[in-house]
């Protein structure tokens, strides 16, 4: 995902172009059971988060494309995917050329911490970042490198009010190895408001783990809508965040 490249860099980038020189991919974007219901609740979430037809869109730590990939299926007249992980680049690359949006979906390897060339002139409509503060090493910095952009952020991250998650961020090595640490909802709506934005919505949602066995997951998938209507429950339950801000 997106962070500086020559000031507090962290050894996930590497992990994250390791993970695509081995499988291809990113391990998230598999033909999982679990991770395909995780991957389309985000989406739905996304897509229903801002109305994305004839916008531009700057996706912030887009990885390999996949998700990237979806919105012109949302009408969006340019997306622009940015990331630091250069095998990950041409990966996504090579998969908007095999699909031809090339007209529609750039990708380009790009820092978080210096995104003025892209926030000048008003270029885009909306910023997405699905899943990255997670990942950097300073995700408030990044934030408020923002406060020049006049259109709408929507965040989706890890619910950092979730005591699984933190175990799982603790001794997972999967979380160890991509250096992953949630930040509670609240936290991450301090500094969107800080860098001049108004926290227009902000949810959590989702039971399903991205890896867990299937019987797990269908049980899951099945409940996760009760529970999100429980409050307090849905708090410390649910595995994820999204949240809308505007200028």
């Amino acid at each position: 995902m997106i962070q500086e490249q020559n000031v507090n860099i962290k050894k996930n980038v590497n992990q994250f172009d390791e993970d695509v020189r081995q499988t291809g991919s990113y391990v998230y974007t598999i033909e999982r059971l679990s991770a395909r219901f995780v991957n389309a609740r985000f989406s739905e979430c996304i897509a229903k988060s801002f109305d994305f037809e004839g916008s531009t869109v700057l996706d912030l730590g887009c990885g390999d494309g996949t998700y990237t990939l979806e919105f012109p299926m949302l009408g969006v007249k340019e997306a622009v995917g940015v990331d630091p992980a250069g095998v990950a680049i041409e990966a996504a690359r090579a998969k908007v050329r095999n699909l031809g949006l090339d007209a529609k979906v750039k990708f380009e390897v790009g820092n978080i911490y210096t995104l003025e060339s892209y926030l000048v002139g008003n270029r885009f409509d909306c910023i997405v970042l699905r899943g990255v503060l997670h990942h950097l090493p300073d995700p408030a910095r990044a934030i408020a490198g923002l406060s020049g952009f006049g259109g709408t952020i929507v965040v989706l991250e890890p619910n950092g009010n979730n005591p699984v998650l933190k175990l799982l961020e603790r001794y997972s090595r999967y979380h160890i190895a991509h250096e992953e640490r949630s930040f509670t909802p609240v936290m991450i709506c301090s500094w969107l408001i800080n860098a001049g934005f108004r926290v227009c919505s902000n949810k959590v949602f989702n039971l399903v783990p991205m890896f867990c066995p299937d019987s797990m997951a269908k049980i899951l998938h099945v409940i996760s809508p009760i529970v999100e209507r429980i409050p307090l429950v849905r708090d410390l339950a649910c595995g994820q965040s999204i949240i809308v801000a505007r200028r």
